[in-house]
């Protein structure tokens, strides 16, 4: 299993204000799902930040979002650590399969690979 970027993940209703301050910062706009909204870094695009009014399609809110290689092989792994699962791994309707887990400081981790 190997990780291919880690992101903050950033609740904020102020989506025009982040998109004209994280342009400032060099960051452009490579993904807006109207309630969630992902800036990256031209040069190294695995420097990203997102930011969200709030998950549409799970019951809580992550903090970091994990893009991984293999999500059925790490939810398999998590799962037989005993961690917490709070959203079921599944198949989401942009393109990534994905589930939320709790790390041991109560941080909701969106682990995720795209389809």
């Amino acid at each position: 299993m190997s990780v291919r970027r880690v992101m903050p993940v950033i609740r904020s209703e102020a989506a025009q204000e982040n998109r004209d301050f994280y342009g400032r910062l060099g960051f452009e706009e490579v993904m807006d799902l109207g309630w969630i909204m992902t800036f990256a870094s031209p040069s190294t695009p695995a420097a990203q930040v997102s930011f969200m009014t709030r998950d549409r399609t799970a019951p809580v809110d992550p903090d970091m979002s994990v893009e991984v290689d293999d999500v059925d092989a790490v939810y398999e792994a998590v799962c037989e650590s005993g961690a917490e699962i709070v959203h079921p791994l599944q198949d989401e309707e942009w393109g990534v399969r994905r589930f939320f887990v709790r790390d041991p400081n109560g941080r909701v981790v969106n682990v995720l690979s795209h389809r």
